[in-house]
């Protein structure tokens, strides 16, 4: 079941990919390098993640230092969570702003398209909370896959579900990237900005209470059955 979703995920962001290269391709349009570019910040939180994993894997291997494999995994939990909202930003991507009177590109591709790009990230995302909830299993309940099913697991997954809802709401309309971060002072005054003196924040509240609850709900269709797959190949 793990390989099917990982398949799965991959699958689809290759989908969109090939969709976004074809429609210039095929129909002699510009590249919309936005698409892309957001493709590849999608993927990015979970290289990250694997890397980070990887590295701190050759570093217990070859009996390093404690600390050093707590500082790998600090530093890659927090550049993970900073760049995890790119993933689900390809949710907002829904839309056909990108089409032109007069380009010849039929309705049913440009569908097709900003679906696959929707698609792609609400898996993505599933995806890397996934891997994270299943690592914090390992590490608090041992290598049990009942651990899965534990209330800590699912709050942690709610948690991180709506942080991404967060990420999206500021990354699509106060137009905030990861890497604004470096600059922390400028972000709060613009936050504060869009919360307080602009009066947003019922739209921002709304925002990530209908996001949450629709990442829940995939996550639960979606990885939902690996975890009871798991579950009962174990018993």
């Amino acid at each position: 079941m793990l390989t099917s979703l990982v398949t799965g995920v991959v699958g689809m962001d290759v989908f969109a990919a090939l969709l976004v290269l074809a429609r210039a391709r095929v129909y002699g349009t510009r590249l919309y390098r936005p698409m892309v570019l957001n493709l590849v910040l999608c993927a990015l939180p979970l290289l990250v993640l694997l890397l980070g994993l990887l590295v701190s894997v050759v570093l217990v291997v070859a009996g390093a230092p404690r600390w050093s494999v707590l500082v790998v995994a600090a530093v890659t939990t927090i550049v993970w969570l900073l760049l995890l909202p790119n993933a689900g930003y390809l949710i907002t991507e829904l839309n056909l702003s990108h089409r032109v009177d007069g380009d010849g590109v039929p309705m049913w591709f440009d569908i097709a398209l900003v679906i696959a790009l929707a698609m792609a990230g609400v898996l993505t995302t599933v995806l890397n909370v996934f891997t994270a909830h299943l690592s914090f299993a390992l590490l608090r309940h041992g290598d049990h896959a009942e651990g899965l099913e534990q209330s800590d697991g699912q709050v942690l997954v709610l948690v991180l579900l709506l942080l991404v809802s967060l990420g999206m709401y500021l990354g699509r309309y106060l137009r905030l990237n990861s890497w604004d971060v470096a600059h922390p002072g400028a972000l709060v005054r613009r936050v504060h900005r869009h919360v307080v003196v602009d009066r947003q924040w019922t739209a921002l509240l709304g925002f990530c209470a209908t996001h949450t609850v629709f990442l829940g709900l995939m996550y639960v269709a979606v990885a939902g059955p690996v975890v009871a797959g798991l579950v009962a190949a174990e018993r």
